[in-house]
C-alpha cells in the first residue's frame, strides 16, 4: 500500500441515500465499499452518507469510482461530491455568515458553481439568506432548516451539510 504522502486525503458526500434503514446503504457497507475500491485509512462520519478515505486517484477518479460502485449497490444513480481537506477549510473560512449558528449554516456541494440563473426568483424564502461558493452554496437558516420551504433550482443538484459536519469533515480530511 502506499503511504499517505503519495496520495490526497478526501472527503466524499453521498446524495439522497438513507444510510441507516434495511436495505439502503449501512455506513459500514460504504466503508467496506472505499476499501474495496482500494481507498484506505477510510473512516464515516454520522450516519448521513459522508466518508474520509485516502487515494492515489484524483478526486474526479475518486468520484467516478465511488458512484460507479454505488449504482451498481443501490441500482440508481447516487451523486458524490469528493473534496480535498483543504477545499473543505476554505469553505468553513469562507462562510459568509460566521455570526450565525454552524447549526444554521448549510452548505450545499454542487459539481460546479451555481449559476446566476440557478439563484434567481426563489420560491419559498422568508427569513432565508443565502450565497454562492466555489462550487457550493451557503444558505443561512435562521428559523431552522426543517421548516425553511425555500427552493432554489441549485438545490436539486446538491447536498446539504451543515457547517459544523463541513467543519469536522474538514477536520477529518486534513489529518
Amino acid at each position: 500500500m502506499p503511504t499517505s504522502k503519495q496520495n490526497t486525503r478526501y472527503a466524499a458526500l453521498l446524495r439522497a441515500v438513507n444510510v441507516g434503514g434495511t436495505g439502503k446503504l449501512p455506513m459500514a457497507d460504504l466503508k467496506a465499499m472505499c476499501a474495496q475500491l482500494g481507498f484506505y485509512e477510510v473512516q464515516t462520519y454520522i450516519a448521513s452518507g459522508n466518508v474520509v478515505f485516502s487515494s492515489a486517484l484524483t478526486a474526479a477518479q475518486a468520484q467516478r469510482a465511488l458512484e460507479t460502485a454505488l449504482l451498481a449497490y443501490a441500482a440508481k444513480p447516487v451523486a458524490v461530491f469528493v473534496r480535498t481537506g483543504a477545499q473543505l477549510q476554505a469553505m468553513v473560512a469562507h462562510n459568509p455568515y460566521p455570526q450565525a449558528a454552524p447549526s444554521e449554516v448549510s452548505v450545499v456541494f454542487l459539481h460546479q458553481s451555481p449559476t446566476p440563473a440557478e439563484l434567481h426568483n426563489p420560491k419559498g424564502q422568508t427569513s432565508e439568506a443565502f450565497a454562492s461558493g466555489e462550487q457550493a452554496l451557503y444558505i443561512h437558516y435562521p428559523d431552522g432548516m426543517g421548516t425553511s420551504k425555500l427552493r432554489l433550482p441549485a438545490l436539486d443538484a446538491g447536498t446539504a451539510r451543515n457547517m459544523n459536519t463541513v467543519a469536522k469533515l474538514a477536520l477529518m480530511a486534513s489529518a
